[in-house]
């Protein structure tokens, strides 16, 4: 086809056009390419705290401005009594120390305070009621195998739910929500905010953290508040590392077992208190590690500044706090413990009582890893309860408890009913779990791996709907059982070298 010569001459003049609009991009590339390295190159030159001495600088001239211009009545006093309290909770020297002697103190409480009200609940749920149950079963002449699965299984499981986690978290939540209400939980993030940033991670991950202490799911949402992708990414991979709701029970019912049984009765309650405010720190170590190597490798980056505004101090509310940390949390936190132990109990009975031959699957399986178990100090009732406990963390203690009755065969447990039924107080699980040959080193470990293991299934499912990535889902699920194997297998070493 022939073209005119005006045709020609406007398609000379478009093609000019568009060879003279990408000649300006480039140079637009260019030119950000330059300010970017230039940026960078006056950041590292103007230092990693040019952001914080900046903001600094700022609040510090409005402090000077507002002193000159606005008169304060009344509140004068609370801010100097503001300030006064913060010089000495954000600390340099004084505020870690004072954060762990907090901690300790609330856990001290908690395990003293839990020892009689877990007994009396025992006494009723196990002792009085489920008798009552297998009494009016057998009157109604319900089968046998309903029986088990219905009053063995559920009822039970969701009994030592109530019976071993109810008293503690009554106590400890409100006393962790008064700290929280007063306004101390910010000065904790504001305390850990440079370590974070050392290892590479947003400050605002140690707000992210303290949020796992209450729920690790609550956690990984809270992450949103973190703009950058990779460091979002690390404070989600880590919260696992933070000892949520569900974890708390096992770690102070284990250390008063085993930690305040090894020191005399007097010191018993200070030491336990002590051993899981370590394991408490340890999970945070922990975070900072990870974080670190994270940050160096698969997820190379240096971390973001940011500010982080203290609230003032404030009386605590108590009738709101007991109401928030009674309903909103204890109960919340009770009833999913008990929704997902009443399947689990099911669970556990039908692999108490289906056999293979003369064992059951749970004896097969308990059997056949124990061995294997041995390497890190752990059993295969261990093994087999965090396998069953993957919906709930709240259910690892009833579950190790019925499958060491199961495995041992201890009285007090029905005919081919594969459960247990009658300890009336801790000092009786504690003669459960030493006939199941635990000793110290035992209950170390499973502190440890408590610590370390695979998040809940609510918070798998929560990592992969903020993350949009089974790879990093499985990531965030299997790094901590793996951390957790190669501790526990080198606690053991060590221990059965020095101390056996």
């Amino acid at each position: 086809m022939l073209f005119k010569m005006e045709n020609w001459v406007a398609y000379a003049k478009e093609l000019w056009s568009y060879n003279l609009k990408i000649k300006k991009m480039e140079k637009k590339e260019q030119h950000k390419e330059d300010i970017l390295s230039l940026a960078n190159t006056l950041r590292w030159d103007l230092g990693v705290n040019f952001h914080d001495t900046v903001i600094e600088s700022i609040y510090e001239d409005a402090s000077k401005i507002a002193r000159k211009t606005v008169s304060i009545k009344g509140e004068k006093s609370a801010n100097n009594f503001d300030i006064k309290l913060d010089k000495i909770l954000t600390s340099r020297w004084l505020g870690f120390p004072i954060m762990f002697l907090l901690l300790a103190l609330v856990f001290w409480i908690t395990v003293s305070g839990a020892n009689i009200p877990s007994g009396l609940l025992a006494n009723l749920l196990l002792d009085t009621v489920h008798p009552l149950l297998k009494s009016g079963a057998a009157a109604i002449g319900m089968p046998w195998w309903l029986d088990g699965v219905l009053i063995d299984g559920a009822y039970l499981s969701m009994a030592w739910v109530i019976a071993v986690m109810l008293p503690p978290m009554a106590i400890f939540f409100p006393l962790f929500t008064l700290l929280e209400d007063f306004g101390y939980l910010p000065r904790v993030a504001f305390n850990m905010d440079n370590l974070f940033r050392k290892a590479g991670a947003h400050g605002k991950q140690a707000l992210t953290m303290t949020m796992g202490f209450g729920c690790n799911a609550a956690g990984v949402v809270a992450t949103r508040v973190i703009d950058s992708p990779r460091e979002r990414l690390i404070a989600i991979i880590t919260n696992n590392f933070s000892l949520c709701n569900g974890r708390w029970p096992t770690q102070i019912l284990i250390a008063t077992i085993f930690i305040g049984g090894a020191v005399p009765a007097f010191w018993a309650g200070l030491v336990s208190a002590g051993a899981v405010v370590g394991i408490a720190v340890l999970g945070i170590l922990f975070s900072l590690a990870v974080s670190w190597g994270l940050s160096k490798t698969v997820l190379r980056g240096e971390a973001s500044a940011f500010s982080l505004e203290l609230p003032p101090y404030r009386p605590p509310r108590i009738w709101q706090a007991l109401y928030t940390s009674l309903i909103d949390r204890t109960i919340f936190v009770l009833w999913r413990a008990i929704v997902f132990a009443i399947p689990a109990g099911i669970v556990i009975w039908l692999v108490a009582n289906i056999h293979i031959g003369e064992l059951s699957l749970a004896e097969h399986f308990i059997q056949n890893t124990n061995s294997f178990a041995f390497l890190f100090g752990l059993n295969g009732v261990i093994l087999l309860a965090y396998i069953i406990a993957i919906p709930a963390n709240e259910i690892v203690i009833p579950t190790i408890l019925m499958l060491t009755v199961l495995s041992t065969g201890a009285s007090g447990v029905g005919e081919g009913a594969g459960v247990m039924f009658e300890l009336d107080s801790i000092a009786d699980t504690e003669n459960v779990l030493r006939g199941g040959g635990w000793t110290l080193l035992t209950g170390v470990n499973l502190m440890l791996f408590s610590l370390l293991h695979n998040p809940c299934s609510t918070t798998i499912y929560t990592i992969y709907k903020e993350t949009k990535s089974a790879k990093w889902t499985l990531i965030s699920t299997f790094l901590p059982i793996v951390l957790g194997l190669i501790i526990c297998f080198f606690t053991t070493q060590l221990w059965l070298l020095f101390i056996s």
